[in-house]
């Protein structure tokens, strides 16, 4: 097996890919971005993405997961 870690072909996200699929029982999804990096006027920003399996905080059956008072504010 070839390592493709050091393939001067491959860029740095379809290394970074490979290695998501490398695992066993992998699926694409697993390779799938999670989250978005966009920069405007010098400053970026970092969202998870919406189409991101896993999100940070709690999950479902959590207490607070649903409340309302624990969703981000857009003042």
């Amino acid at each position: 097996m070839s390592d493709s870690a050091h393939d001067p072909d491959m860029t740095h996200e379809q290394k970074l890919r490979d290695q998501f699929l490398r695992a066993e029982h992998s699926t694409e999804a697993d390779a799938a971005p999670r989250i978005e990096v966009t920069e405007h006027d010098g400053n970026v920003r970092i969202d998870v993405a919406d189409t991101a399996a896993v999100r940070p905080g709690p999950g479902p059956g959590v207490d607070g997961a649903d409340d309302p008072a624990d969703a981000p504010r857009s003042d």
